[in-house]
C-alpha cells in the first residue's frame, strides 16, 4: 500500500512547554515520501542495505561529530523509514506529560512529531538547515534532524544523477518527523530491543 495523504494524514502534536535542548534521550521515526522504498530489502527477516540505505547509515554515525553533546544509540533502516536513538548528553533520560499518539505506521504508541517546512529557494527535492543557532547554544532535536535530512537527501540526489540510483518523488523524505521523549531506563531498553526487531516485523507492515 502506497502513502495516500487522505489516509495518512499528519498531525502536528509538538510537546507544549518542553525544551528540545533539554538533556535526554529521544527516539525518532523519519519516513520516505510516498512510503517509497528506497533503501533496500529485508530478506529472511533481515535487512539488507542498498547502497542509499548504507549512505544513510552513514549520515547517522556523523552526527555525533557535527552536535557537541549529541550521540546515537540503537537505529535501524528499513526500506522506506529510519528509526533510532539520540542522546542529548548530560543527564539521564528525562521526564515528561504523557504524548499524544501520531498514528504513525510501524511506530510505538504516544509519539509525537515536529514539523521542519520546507525553504524557498532550494535545488528540486533538496533541503537546507535552518538558520544557525548562536554560536555556543546547545542544539535542538530539530536542529539535529534537519542536518541529517539535509545531507542525506544531498546525498541521495548525488546518487540518482552519478550512480542511477531510483529518484524519488518531489523529496526523499516526509516534511516531518516523529519523535517521542523516552522518560525513563526502562522505556530506553523497550525502544532499544523494539527497534532491532523492527525487520522481524516487516511482513507484517501494511505500509
Amino acid at each position: 500500500m502506497k502513502y495516500d495523504p487522505e489516509v495518512h494524514h499528519r498531525r502536528s502534536i509538538r510537546l507544549k512547554g518542553y525544551d528540545y535542548t533539554g538533556e535526554g534521550a529521544y527516539f525518532v521515526t523519519v519516513c520516505v515520501q510516498g512510503r517509497e522504498c528506497l533503501f533496500g530489502d529485508v530478506v529472511d527477516s533481515a535487512m539488507e542495505l542498498s547502497k542509499a540505505g548504507r549512505m544513510v547509515e552513514e549520515w547517522w554515525s556523523k552526527l555525533s561529530g557535527k552536535f557537541t553533546g549529541v550521540e546515537v544509540d540503537e537505529f535501524v533502516i528499513m526500506p522506506n523509514h529510519f528509526h533510532g536513538i539520540i542522546t542529548i548528553v548530560g543527564a539521564p533520560p528525562c521526564g515528561c506529560p504523557p504524548l499524544s499518539p501520531c498514528g504513525c505506521p510501524n511506530s510505538m504508541p504516544g509519539q509525537s512529531y515536529g514539523a521542519d517546512e520546507p525553504r524557498p529557494g532550494r535545488p528540486h527535492g533538496a533541503e537546507e538547515p535552518k538558520p544557525g543557532r548562536p554560536h555556543g547554544a546547545a542544539p535542538t532535536l530539530g536542529d539535529v534532524m534537519d542536518w541529517f535530512k539535509t545531507m542525506t537527501t544531498n546525498a541521495y540526489i548525488h546518487g540518482v544523477k552519478q550512480s542511477d540510483w531510483p529518484p524519488f518523488p518531489g523529496r526523499l523524505w516526509q516534511r516531518n518527523y516523529y519523535e517521542r521523549v523516552i522518560r525513563n531506563e526502562d522505556e530506553l531498553a523497550d525502544i532499544r530491543e523494539y527497534i532491532r526487531s523492527n525487520p522481524l516485523r516487516w511482513a507484517d507492515d501494511e505500509e
